[in-house]
């Protein structure tokens, strides 16, 4: 096969292309998206996966040249730069390396006028090192300095540099090379940072989508439109360093204490404030300065904590959590009164050198000065980028995520622990569960003692039980958060166009209300409902590019079948290949389309699929070509017309072309897909003489009026394997076999309907708004569906230490003891591979008096009422939407709205809306409201006490049992 440069075997394509994806990711490598649907049946054909290789060199999964359309944002202008939103890796579009892409368009070619998807390889992290793919390109808006309503969007890679797009500014504005030029970050109207480095890169300077660059052109006389940047030694305050409109804040090094540094600095001459060059963190890129950066806006007396947090591109997530969190008075405190100084763990190997407890403390220093109305929380930004790569981006992430990143780094960052002892976890094994309780919560404070231990940890109960042995486990583990889900029915609608065995009924249109995480067969029985065709007498096919891209089985789950999927479902009178009488055939339009060639005095004939594919049923014995082409008319009937005898609709031309043509597989102008459905050809099929795909037989040319000629071809209807010869024969199918009608384009234009063929009805169930029952959901219902014993899943099995295996037991949870501030997260995203959704259904909760004593199980747990004090808001569906906060103010117990840099009265009934995410509650009582410094003092005997528990259990093998070892959650 690889003579004449086509491809080699696919035992050596297999071997060649497994090597290179081998490759592991490198910094400022360039990798290829290809279409998943395509890679998949070159898999097929080349025999990649061990467990599927039946169909490894049949011509029936040659999946042709590679065809990216299904990635492109506009398929009829495929532009390399614009891919669909939300594509996803593996599932949308594989990943390869420039060898095998080379390698793969070397062998197969591509779709014409498609431009390869090229896309660099950028680095996440400054010490967690991570390398990917950077599929989606950055947009930024671009202008000038005496222009700026006049913004041109263009797209960059995270690895460009600031030079690089600079000289590209200078190129799109026709700037002169004798002209000097300054690039700004506009962050506000009247908020800019110089971007003195260019070097740095795109990442490195912490640009976002949408980002609104300036470039600035050098006065005749030497001066600057925006001002000089005056860069200071370090040892001048960081707020000299700043070209600002008003006074900011200074910038603190790591481990300095911020008021020592402050230095009031007089108003600048320069009428809009701009950001120079700070004084910052060594570990701070040199793109981040202060979290405040003042500006005329910015600047004023506020009461303390109403202080907005800039967005600086899809962070509106971190700035719902941190609101959240600067509103949690106990931990406040802390950091205001510098407690937190006395406890960093910079040495602590699981925390991040103390610069996540830095950063932050210097943020709430910020936000409660009560100087500014807002600041921007850049420093913050990039030191959690440091140690979680997930968030290094300006993509939407999760303020749940980001929350639990946070309390963790907090803790590790402040645990009093400095060296952790090892400790032995054990099973109840019969012991009454306070003595469990009391043990596991030792256990826990000997590795674990932190403000945030102090504040956000309770316990609860878990309880496993296996089926086989019925050995139970219970175990005591601590929490900081309780992830709630909800007790709602879960459904989706899903369109779909029926098409019945009867020829002369248009295809209908519904759509169909099914479980979420329901089957194939629950989508049937749905069908069934309003139709009262049985569902065994249904097969759903996904159709894409007039092929049959997937056959489903009845217990296939619906999480496979998207919302962009063509649904199509047909009515059969079998659905079954193992019926001995009926074969159930698929089958394909094609038009032939005859390509004139002067320079070699001959014609191309190639194909190309249209129309909507078929289900026919047939004889599987007996049945000629006579019978088949019968067949074929009678089930098109509805929009095709049968010429008259004697109606010679061809001519002499096509004739010739069709008799001298020549049919390649270059000259195909089909889309590809993954034809998942069985499409291998048994080695028996059809006619024992096989004709040469590329030549046309006389019976093919419709001499006796027939409008089409027969092929069987692959599953992409791409390729074709044999023709069936017009010779009285019986015909041989095959379960495999798909079958393509061949349409001369004379014919087609004059006999076939396009309008018609084309023409659905629509049900009324398509229209018809969806009637959703308003579920009244309580917080309450959300914990007690979060108590109830469930089983664990398949992919989620424990292993059994009597059965010796892994079984999928039974699991309870119990709540044992809560900490003084108790985090609900109400789960409302779901999602797995193929599924994603969010749930926007109301839950009520109280504001006030959450009485949790009803859930608690332990006895002597004491008092457990709660108010609530914040709330963490999603707006929007799965991938993107906005989040903002609602907070209970320390100073002045009122309610406040928290949406970016804007702060605004609320009432406290705002606060219970269906947009509700997390949910902060604080315990009522004087335990609670401990001044800090009695809780400071009581720290740091706990430090000393659990330090010396922990020596002597180095020392001794056991954990000594004292007055400061006892449990206190509440």
């Amino acid at each position: 096969m690889a003579e004449g440069g086509g491809p080699p075997e696919p035992k050596v394509q297999k071997s060649q292309v497994s090597s290179d994806l081998k490759k592991e990711l490198k910094k400022g490598d360039t990798w290829y998206l290809v279409d998943a649907k395509w890679f998949k049946q070159w898999k097929k054909y080349v025999g990649y996966d061990s467990w599927d290789m039946y169909g490894m060199g049949d011509q029936a999964t040659f999946p042709g040249p590679i065809d990216n359309a299904a990635l492109y944002k506009d398929p009829q202008t495929p532009d390399s730069l614009h891919l669909k939103e939300h594509l996803i890796d593996e599932l949308d579009y594989m990943l390869l390396p420039t060898e095998a892409w080379d390698k793969l368009v070397s062998w197969y070619g591509m779709v014409n006028g498609q431009q390869p998807i090229a896309r660099k390889v950028v680095e996440h992290g400054m010490f967690v090192k991570h390398c990917k793919v950077e599929v989606y390109l950055m947009e930024l808006k671009l202008c000038q300095n005496d222009n700026l309503e006049n913004c041109v969007s263009q797209q960059f890679s995270k690895a460009d540099t600031i030079d690089y797009i600079e000289k590209e500014m200078r190129k799109l504005f026709a700037i002169g090379e004798d002209k000097e030029t300054r690039v700004w970050n506009k962050y506000m109207s009247n908020t800019y940072e110089h971007l003195n480095k260019p070097e740095n890169t795109v990442q490195d300077a912490g640009l976002y989508q949408g980002q609104i660059l300036v470039i600035e052109q050098q006065n005749e006389d030497g001066t600057w439109p925006r001002g000089n940047v005056t860069n200071k030694s370090s040892s001048s305050s960081s707020a000299r360093n700043m070209e600002m409109g008003t006074y900011s804040a200074p910038a603190t090094r790591s481990g300095e204490d911020s008021e020592e540094n402050e230095n009031d600095a007089g108003s600048s001459n320069e009428p809009t404030p701009t950001i120079g060059t700070p004084k910052s963190s060594p570990y701070i890129n040199s793109y981040s300065s202060t979290y405040d950066y003042s500006s005329e806006r910015g600047r004023g007396q506020v009461q303390p904590g109403l202080c907005g947090l800039s967005n600086l591109g899809n962070t509106c997530f971190m700035n719902s959590a941190l609101q959240c969190l600067s509103n949690v008075p106990v931990l406040t405190r802390y950091f205001l009164e510098n407690h937190y100084q006395e406890e960093l763990n910079s040495d602590n190997p699981l925390g991040m050198k103390g610069e996540i407890a830095k950063t932050y403390a210097e943020l709430i220093k910020q936000i409660w000065s009560g100087k500014y109305s807002y600041t921007i929380p850049r420093n913050f930004k990039t030191a959690v980028g440091r140690f979680a790569p997930q968030f290094s981006g300006y993509q939407q992430q999760d303020s749940h995520e980001l929350l639990a990143f946070l309390l963790d780094g907090l803790h590790e960052d402040l645990n009093r622990i400095r060296k952790k002892p090892y400790v032995e976890l054990r099973d109840a094994d019969g012991r009454p569960d306070d003595e469990v309780a009391d043990e596991a919560w030792k256990s826990h404070r000997l590795r674990n003692d932190s403000i945030i231990v102090d504040t956000f940890h309770g316990l609860f109960k878990s309880t496993l039980v296996c089926p086989e042995c019925s050995k139970i486990s219970i175990t005591f583990d601590p929490f900081c958060y309780l992830s709630l889900p909800l007790p709602i029915k879960k459904e989706r609608f899903i369109e779909v166009v029926l098409i019945r065995m009867d020829p002369a009924a248009k295809p209908m249109q519904y759509k169909l209300s099914v479980p979420k995480m329901g089957t194939v067969q629950d989508l049937c029985e749905a069908l069934s409902r309003l139709t009262k065709i049985s569902p065994d007498k249904m097969v759903v096919t996904d159709v894409y590019n007039h092929r049959f891209h997937k056959v489903f089985a009845p217990d296939e789950g619906l999480s496979h079948i998207l919302d962009r999927d063509d649904i199509y479902v047909y009515e059969v009178p079998v659905n079954t290949c193992d019926d001995p009488d009926t074969l159930i055939l698929p089958v394909y339009m094609r038009e032939r389309k005859v390509r004139q060639n002067p320079s070699y005095n001959y014609n191309n004939v190639s194909t190309v699929l249209f129309g909507t594919p078929l289900l026919v049923p047939i004889p599987r014995k007996n049945t000629t070509y006579e019978d088949l082409y019968r067949i074929m008319l009678q089930k098109m009937s509805r929009y095709i017309q049968e010429p008259d005898s004697g109606d010679e609709w061809y001519g002499e031309e096509i004739k010739n072309c069709v008799k001298d043509g020549v049919i390649g597989d270059d000259d195909m102008k089909n889309d590809n897909i993954d034809g998942e459905a069985e499409s291998e050809e048994d080695s028996s099929q059809g006619n024992d003489s096989h004709m040469n795909d590329n030549s046309m037989s006389d019976d093919e040319v419709n001499c006796d009026n027939r409008m089409f000629s027969f092929h069987l071809v692959n599953s992409y209807g791409s390729a074709e394997i044999e023709h069936i010869r017009d010779d009285d024969r019986p015909i041989k199918f095959t379960n495999r076999s798909y079958l393509a009608l061949d349409w001369d384009p004379k014919a087609k234009e004059k006999y076939y309907d396009e309008k018609q063929a084309e023409e659905l009805d629509v049900d009324e169930t398509v229209n018809a708004t969806p009637m959703r029952k308003r579920q009244v959901i309580s917080l309450k219902d959300c914990i007690q569906l979060f108590l109830v014993k469930e089983k664990l899943g398949a992919d989620d099995p424990w292993y059994c230490p009597s059965c010796k295996k892994h079984q999928q037991a039974t699991k309870k949870f119990d709540l044992w003891s809560l900490p003084k501030i108790l985090v609900i997260h109400l789960k409302r995203f779901s999602y797995n591979r193929y599924w994603r959704d969010k749930l926007d259904t109301m839950v009520e909760f109280p504001t006030r008096d959450l009485d949790m004593s009803e859930f608690i199980i332990n006895d002597g747990h004491g008092y457990a009422t709660y108010d609530l004090i914040g709330v963490s808001n999603h707006y929007g569906g799965m991938g993107g939407g906005h989040y903002t906060a609602y907070g209970k103010s320390r100073e002045d117990t009122q309610w406040y709205y928290f949406d970016d840099s804007s702060v605004s009265p609320a009432s406290e009934d705002q606060c219970v809306s269906k947009a509700a995410y997390v949910l902060f509650y604080e315990l009522k009582g004087s335990r609670c409201e401990r001044s800090e410094k009695q809780t400071a003092q009581a720290n740091r005997k706990s430090a000393a006490a659990t330090q010396s528990s922990a020596n002597c259990t180095e020392d001794n093998g056991t954990a000594s049992s004292g007055e400061d070892d006892s449990m206190e959650i509440n």
